[in-house]
């Protein structure tokens, strides 16, 4: 039995052209409005029942069978009538023109009435979008609904078509040179972000690396063919093949000669730039470097306590420029003439950019990208790469330096004579002697001129150093040859103002160094590492209305955003935001240095505190909990346990007799453990191998001491009990954690009664306790 016919969604409609700025649309995309949504909706629940009612049998009342099919074709409508195909691409006509091309959808958010297109489906339809924003702003007093030339009347028809999924599709370079290795990764990364639909004989253009003053290189392709034979195909979900061949015989032979000679100046060649690599303070760096290329260096060691200069020599070549970016998590791209922190763009053929220790821009910097860029003018580039012949592409040669400068360089002050008898020469400010001057002066006079602008350089007359010398007339920059003044105008002021590549900010910049700060500060497009994803990410956010609480904050809108998701605290186990956790670890850390300490039990072999430790930090935990020692003797309550008598002892003086009954009980007869370690027991001092017993009379005489302690009041003076096998060794573990040396000549580390609470707190685990005392103790230098 055959299968019915696949049906299709059947909707259309003709909108007018929106005169909106959509300049964040690319590839196929369109925008409509929310009625097309709710038409779409619609037409799919049409499209829904037609489908369920085109499999139905005849219904018959007296065939369950045929009521089970009822039920289900019911259930696959209700299924069906809200679902709209995935993709969802559509058929576009001009009616002026008749040229039809095939989108995809971005979102239903277009005015009533109207439809935006990517600059892509604009130029492929022949719709003028730029002369209707002028037409839009001239039409004051008109009605909204011009006809004729004006722009008002630029419609366009839109069919929803469902196309079958494209397997090959062929393209054909419109220009000679294009190499595989530069578009092949860009043209798949493209067509996945930015196309759903392949229109066959529409041109394709796939933006790359960017040139001078921003100005983005293009490759185009010609599309045609695919397979299956359609006039468009969708791209979204399918294994595409992609088949690239020349137009023609010629731009084959001309591409692959441009492909060979450009291999003969790749990185590293006799002919090409240098590779770069690492930047070494102590050693300088030779390479050399073509017009319109960079050569990429990186400095990951350096002192951060001295100033750091960065010198870029070129002899005899005015055309050779520094640049610096920071590597950071707020700078992560390598400098170009039009993304950079620092640069020297000057026409002296050394360049010099000095950091000092106290820049904000490489406060946090994990290293520096230093670049050497040689300028190539716009018209010697060709596809966005300079043009070969002529001594123009010869390499620059180069040495760079990176040093921490001394005091005494700085330069010599050349306004003092150099020696006694010099007269400074009116003309060329040289110092001579007097003896000589009026010589010098009549040759001077003769041959030399000084520049009538102020730069105080000194020219031969009539050489064609002083023709070709030049002073803009809008700024202070001057210089000796034509290329570095076509270098400034270029750089500097540029014919045509400069826009964003990669954003859509409403500034425009009048030169490039100022598209440079743009685009390393406030541009959304701007890569950064973020502190709570971890990856590198484009910072985002509104360049023309910046965000109050990132800039406060000190995060950027991608960070804030992403900082508002929820962790638990691993102190306090409470639900902190990311974005939060840093001013909440401090207030922990507040705490941390004013909580009070922990109070270790008298005895000298006890492991426990009187008022107990948690984990959670609470010195005071047992004293809260009503466990305390019950005792102002300073001994925790296993060892006041045997002490204990419910007797009235005001001024404690069968205390002390009981004290001194057990110590003479220990020295005497001693506790028998053989774990015991305390030197005041006998079972003790044998485990220690002290030899010889103790007597009674002898005993009294070492016990005295502890005793008259006891009688003045004072906590100070140690106890010597025994006691269990776990509190011996407790101590002992909070003895070698105090031993341990947390920082230079002993002035790290932890007090003894912190490291009794923490192993107490963590009932012996050593790793334990260490991280106890990280987040809750402070150290010895801190208490100080």
């Amino acid at each position: 039995m055959a299968e019915p016919p696949q049906l299709s969604l059947k909707w259309s409609a003709q909108y007018t052209l929106s005169h909106s700025d959509h300049a964040l649309l690319s590839g196929d995309k369109i925008l409509l409005p929310p009625s097309a949504l709710e038409a779409l909706l619609s037409a799919s629940s049409n499209l829904a029942a037609e489908s369920a009612r085109s499999t139905l049998p005849t219904f018959d009342p007296y065939n369950s069978a045929t009521f089970s099919a009822y039920r289900q074709a019911e259930s696959q409508y209700q299924d069906q009538r809200q679902q709209l195909p995935y993709p969802l691409t559509f058929r576009l006509v001009n009616p002026e023109n008749g040229k039809v091309v095939y989108a995809g959808i971005r979102e239903f958010s277009a005015e009533e009435g109207e439809v935006a297109l990517s600059p892509f489906l604009r130029e492929t339809l022949g719709l003028k979008q730029d002369e209707g924003m002028k037409e839009d702003a001239m039409a004051v007093d008109r009605e909204e609904t011009v006809t004729g030339n004006g722009v008002h009347g630029q419609t366009v028809t839109i069919h929803a078509k469902q196309l079958p999924k494209g397997t090959y599709v062929k393209l054909r370079p419109l220009e000679a040179g294009y190499n595989p290795e530069d578009w092949k990764a860009l043209l798949e990364q493209y067509l996945r972000q930015n196309y759903t639909t392949l229109t066959n004989s529409e041109v394709l253009i796939v933006p790359g690396g960017r040139g001078i003053g921003g100005k983005k290189e293009e490759f185009r392709f010609l599309v045609d063919g695919f397979k299956p034979d359609t006039d468009g195909i969708c791209v979204v979900d399918t294994d595409l093949e992609v088949d690239i061949e020349a137009l023609n015989e010629e731009q084959a032979r001309e591409t692959l000669k441009r492909i060979v000679a450009r291999s003969t100046k790749a990185p590293g060649t006799d002919q090409g730039s240098s590779q770069g690599g690492e930047l070494d303070i102590h050693r300088a760096q030779k390479g050399q470097v073509l017009p319109g290329e960079y050569v990429d260096f990186q400095l990951s060691s350096w002192s951060r306590t001295q100033p750091l200069e960065l010198e870029l020599e070129a002899a005899d070549e005015d055309d050779v420029d520094l640049l610096v970016n920071p590597l950071s998590a707020t700078q992560r791209s390598k400098p170009r003439m039009d993304e950079h922190v620092f640069a020297d763009f000057d026409s002296r053929p050394r360049k010099r950019i000095r950091l000092e220790p106290s820049n904000v821009e490489v406060e946090r910097a994990e290293a520096l990208y230093v670049t050497v860029h040689a300028f190539a003018a716009p018209q010697e580039q060709t596809n966005g790469h300079p043009s070969a012949g002529g001594d123009e592409a010869r390499p620059r040669r180069f040495t760079l330096r990176a040093r921490h400068p001394n005091v005494t360089d700085d330069s010599v002050d050349d306004s003092a004579p150099h020696s006694e008898g010099d007269v400074r020469c009116k003309n060329c400010h040289q110092w001579i002697p007097g003896r000589t001057l009026m010589l010098h002066e009549n040759f001077c006079l003769r041959n030399n001129i000084l520049c009538p602008k102020g730069c105080d350089l000194v020219f031969q007359k009539r050489s064609p150093a002083f023709e070709q010398h030049w002073h803009c007339p809008h700024d202070a920059a001057y210089g000796n040859t034509p290329l570095s003044h076509q270098k400034h105008t270029t750089l500097f002021h540029p014919p045509s103002i400069l826009h964003c590549p990669d954003c859509a900010t409403l500034e425009t910049f009048s030169s490039t160094p100022s598209l440079a700060q743009h685009r390393t500060t406030t541009c959304p497009a701007k890569p950064i590492l973020c502190r709570f994803c971890h990856l590198e990410v484009p910072q985002e956010g509104d360049p023309n209305t910046p965000n109050a609480e990132a800039l406060l904050s000190g995060l950027t809108p991608h960070e804030l955003a992403d900082g508002a998701r929820t962790t638990e605290c691993h102190l306090c186990a409470k639900i902190v935001r990311l974005r939060d956790m840093e001013i909440h670890l401090r207030n922990h850390d507040l705490d941390r240095l004013a909580r009070l300490p922990p109070q270790p039990c008298r005895n000298v072999n006890c492991g426990r505190t009187v008022d107990g430790c948690s984990k959670t930090g609470d010195t005071r935990a047992g004293a809260r909990m009503g466990q305390g020692s019950g005792n102002d003797v300073g001994l925790c309550s296993v060892c006041f346990g045997p002490l204990y008598v419910s007797m009235l002892d005001v001024e404690g003086k069968a205390l002390r007799r009981r004290i001194e009954r057990r110590y003479l009980q220990q020295l005497v007869t001693g506790c028998g453990r053989k774990w015991c370690g305390n030197e005041f027991c006998k079972t003790g001092r044998g485990n220690a191998g002290v030899q010889g017993s103790v007597g009674t009379k002898e005993a009294v005489g070492m016990v005295r001491p502890w005793l008259e302690g006891l009688a003045k009041g004072s906590l100070v003076s140690p106890l010597h009990f025994c006691t269990d096998e776990r509190s011996q060794r407790l101590r002992g573990l909070a003895g070698m954690l105090a031993a341990e040396d947390g920082g230079p000549a002993g002035k790290g580390g932890y007090a003894l009664e912190w490291c009794v609470g923490a192993v107490e707190a963590e009932g012996g685990d050593v790793d334990g306790a260490r991280l106890w005392l990280k987040n809750w103790a402070p150290t010895r230098a801190e208490s100080r």
